[in-house]
């Protein structure tokens, strides 16, 4: 199995991106590749190398690459000549998109949500999340955690804890507070309680939300879990105090962590889901917020976006929904693999003394250094295999493996990840020693 990518020294010249590219850019950096097509869980660029994907663009691709049953449904209905871009119009494939996300998805769990089309990305549902939380409740504050990670933009931008992110903003980032999340202090604190005590206080400064706004699995900021008996406790404190629940489930949706929803089985409903990245199937843009229908108050127009009415990411994500969620096989599959990533994962962590993080096929290995991680991952690269970081310092090596993948190729990624960590690790020692 090819999976080295180019002879050494053979990289050819990309000076345009140097020439063009804004700065800004960041993946290219760490790899320098010009990748020209992708299958299933593989990446190839033009050079004849192969890349096994671990980071399925962020959990953007978790059904993999041109996944044959979404291409097929796009391919026919291009050339049906079908509506492409829509606004809020009422179109085919929108309808079709309503009625397969209300029967597959929405109903078998419960939930009379209704969709909100917000525009292409995960920051723009979680915009379209904060403002509608402050129209209802006629309140400014938005509480959300430390570590946490919810988009670019500055309503976004403000509920996330990255310095270096929050930074890029040039304007302060305000009415937010950032409490701590679960575990912040150690198993021994109850963050919730803390919560609840600083709510309750009319002198603790903290003024009533309109939102608690939680990651069940915080993608970005590390691969922090957070447990049932927390999350229910988070609902219950915002429910006595007002406030709208909403669920960021951008990353740890469309079946990253198990379930379609990662809060599945938690004994809550949030008021507001937050949805995007695979949501198409196929890596389209595409993002919704669902909300309860009491607080459905919108006024026509008051909240809308050029490409919220993406009709061929509606035509993927219908097929995609078809095809994968129609029965409960598709989760039991994530959830089987997800253990065997569980085990492997510990198995390497408990090698060299580190920690394992996160849930579902959302999982990765604390390696306590951002630089050691870095390394980790560049050698990764070198040996096939695309794997990225997360957390505060970057310290968390993220598998974020296609939820498509089989057994001996997922094994066959962790055989690369469990050997570039021990040689790492060996080589910081032998540094060290010296």
């Amino acid at each position: 199995m090819n999976m080295i990518p180019y002879p050494s020294g053979s990289i050819p010249d990309r000076a345009i991106y140097e020439r063009r590219e804004s700065a800004v850019r960041s993946y290219a950096r760490s790899m320098p590749r010009q990748f020209n097509r992708a299958e299933d869980v593989w990446m190839h660029d033009d050079q004849g190398g192969r890349y096994l994907d671990f980071l399925s663009g962020c959990s953007t691709l978790n059904y993999g690459h041109n996944h044959p049953v979404p291409k097929e449904a796009l391919l026919n209905y291009i050339a049906a000549d079908g509506i492409a871009h829509g606004l809020d119009l009422h179109t085919d494939a929108k309808e079709n998109f309503l009625e397969t996300f209300e029967r597959l998805i929405l109903k078998p769990r419960g939930l009379d949500h209704r969709v909100m089309f917000t525009g292409p990305t995960g920051t723009n549902a979680v915009e379209a999340a904060i403002k509608l939380a402050r129209k209802v409740t006629g309140r400014e504050l938005v509480i959300a955690f430390t570590n946490g990670f919810h988009g670019m933009t500055l309503g976004a931008l403000a509920c996330t804890g990255n310095a270096g992110k929050r930074g890029g903003a040039g304007v302060p980032l305000s009415h937010v507070a950032h409490e701590p999340y679960d575990g912040y202090y150690g198993a021994e604190v109850n963050t919730a309680d803390l919560l609840e005590q600083r709510l309750s206080d009319p002198s603790s400064g903290l003024d009533a939300p309109a939102a608690i706004l939680v990651e069940t699995v915080q993608g970005e900021g590390g691969l922090n879990v957070a447990s049932p008996a927390w999350l229910r406790r988070i609902a219950e404190i915002a429910k006595a105090h007002g406030a709208l629940f909403i669920i960021d489930d951008i990353q740890a949706g469309c079946g990253r962590t198990g379930g379609f929803f990662s809060f599945e089985d938690m004994g809550f409903v949030p008021d507001i889901i937050t949805l995007a990245k695979s949501l198409s199937g196929m890596g389209l843009p595409f993002a919704l917020t669902l909300l309860r229908p009491e607080f459905d108050r919108w006024a026509p127009g008051e909240h809308n976006g050029t490409f919220r009415g993406n009709n061929h990411a509606f035509v993927t994500a219908a097929a995609t929904l078809r095809h994968f969620w129609h029965s409960a096989d598709f989760q039991h599959e994530i959830f089987r693999k997800g253990e065997l990533l569980e085990k492997r994962l510990t198995r390497i962590a408990a090698e060299h003394g580190f920690e394992t993080r996160g849930r579902g096929m959302m999982r990765g290995v604390n390696v306590g250094s951002g630089v050691l991680a870095s390394t980790i991952t560049a050698a990764c690269f070198d040996a096939g295999l695309v794997i990225e970081t997360s957390g505060a310092y970057d310290e968390v090596i993220k598998v974020l493996a296609p939820l498509i993948i089989d057994d001996a190729l997922l094994e066959t990624g962790l055989d690369i990840l469990e050997t570039q960590i021990r040689e790492a690790v060996a080589a910081d020692m032998a540094v060290a020693a010296e």
